[in-house]
């Protein structure tokens, strides 16, 4: 029995002690901007690579009807190249393919930080400048449920423009 005493008071102080302490506002708006910013450079990556494959789309639909043995250039890694249709166009639809492949990817990375950026403004109520007043009203029933139920999160929370 008194091992469990013990047991339950090494715990107890593990958990007081070896506690993290809360990131400052400041570290809490950097990280969010970051993340934020991580989020903006996958969009523009993504829509980049779309904008890729809808000319990879353009070039392969010009191409299909075009004689196999007829002669076409093809730049690669800015040397520009002397080919036929035949040896391009299964090039570029493999290419198209892998784009898609990639595209479909970092869509699906955006979701998950856009989990990971909601998760992190709640947990620490973060507000962005301009939400609307029903945000507001959210934020102190929010603010009075952590009070209410003893988290150590203030009410304020963090305004990040």
């Amino acid at each position: 029995m008194a091992a469990n005493g013990s047991n339950a008071a090494s715990k107890a102080t593990n958990n007081g002690g070896g506690k993290p302490s809360t990131p400052s506002t400041e570290q809490v708006v950097a990280t969010f901007q970051r993340m934020r910013q991580e989020q903006r450079n996958m969009a523009s990556k993504a829509a980049e690579l779309e904008m890729e494959s809808n000319e990879h789309s353009l070039v392969i639909d010009t191409l299909k009807d075009v004689d196999p043995s007829r002669k076409c250039f093809r730049l690669v890694g800015g040397v520009l190249v002397e080919r036929t249709v035949k040896e391009v166009l299964p090039a570029l639809q493999t290419n198209k393919e892998q784009l898609s492949k990639i595209i479909e990817s970092l869509n699906t990375m955006m979701v998950e930080k856009g989990r990971e950026l909601t998760e992190y403004r709640e947990r620490y109520n973060i507000r962005l400048v301009g939400e609307g007043e029903n945000d507001a009203q959210g934020q102190s029933t929010t603010a009075s449920k952590d009070s209410e139920g003893g988290n150590p999160k203030s009410g304020a929370g963090v305004l990040v423009s």
